[in-house]
């Protein structure tokens, strides 16, 4: 009797432990597609936003990177400045009445004028750079590690790293940065998944699943024109993704699987 209830202990014990690891495991979320816009397949996307009633981007590559300011029903570019052939631009994020622009291996970053896109200062930072998002006070800086640095808003001086987690692995290739109801939402380079990521303790909440989602802007799947590109319309609660090199630009639903 002895020996069967330590059988059952142990059993129940090994249940116990089985269901906190699927409590634990991070939730997949699945997608509709509301509505598709078109947009320049040439646009080597690298960042993205949505401000005003327009969207803002950012194209890399060197001597093809920019910045614009893009109308989302037309997709046509209604206002660009043309990056120095020199730096490879990657993201871009809004701060009070600036665009602040990364590029990639340069340790280079620009301020530039929101409304006349005017270069208005340069800066720098160690290392490389890959995106950018803000909460509106703070920017978040991804540079292909598993840490997302925490800059003022004011100074562009770092504050804070955050190590992201998924399941407690670090989470490298994080790309494009959005930040979405208090989150930050992540493109992680080369996959069709978007991160869900606590902005203070770095855990990975939740994945976006948009597998098939090239298939539906007619796009064969290469090294370049990969999934990249997330902006959010806070006030009427619209979620746009979009990547390298795609003719469209899709609005989202999340939904959980």
């Amino acid at each position: 009797m002895l020996k069967l209830n330590m059988m059952r202990a142990a059993a129940m014990g090994l249940a116990t432990v089985m269901a906190a690891h699927a409590q634990s495991a991070v939730p997949v979320y699945g997608y509709t597609v509301k509505k598709s816009y078109p947009h320049d397949a040439g646009a080597f996307t690298q960042g993205l936003f949505f401000q005003d009633g327009f969207l803002y981007e950012s194209t890399g590559l060197n001597g093809r990177s920019s910045v614009r300011r893009v109308d989302l029903e037309s997709g046509k570019v209604l206002q660009k400045r043309d990056i120095p052939q020199q730096y490879f631009g990657e993201g871009i994020a809004p701060m009070g009445g600036d665009i602040v622009a990364l590029t990639w291996t340069s340790q280079t970053g620009f301020i530039f004028d929101a409304k006349t896109f005017a270069l208005k200062q340069t800066f720098n930072y160690p290392g490389e750079g890959w995106a950018l998002t803000t909460d509106g006070e703070r920017l978040y800086m991804s540079d292909g590690t598993p840490y997302i640095r925490v800059l003022d808003g004011k100074t562009l001086g770092q504050t804070r790293r955050i190590r992201v987690t998924a399941d407690g692995v670090p989470l490298d290739q994080i790309n494009e940065l959005e930040w979405v109801e208090g989150e930050i939402y992540a493109n992680i380079w080369q996959t069709d998944r978007i991160a869900r990521i606590d902005p203070f303790s770095g855990r990975v909440v939740g994945w976006i699943d948009l597998s098939g989602l090239a298939g539906q802007a007619n796009i064969v799947p290469g090294s370049d024109n990969v999934l990249n590109g997330i902006a959010y319309d806070s006030k009427a609660h619209r979620l746009f993704v979009t990547g390298k090199l795609w003719p469209k630009i899709f609005e989202i639903e999340v939904k959980k699987k």
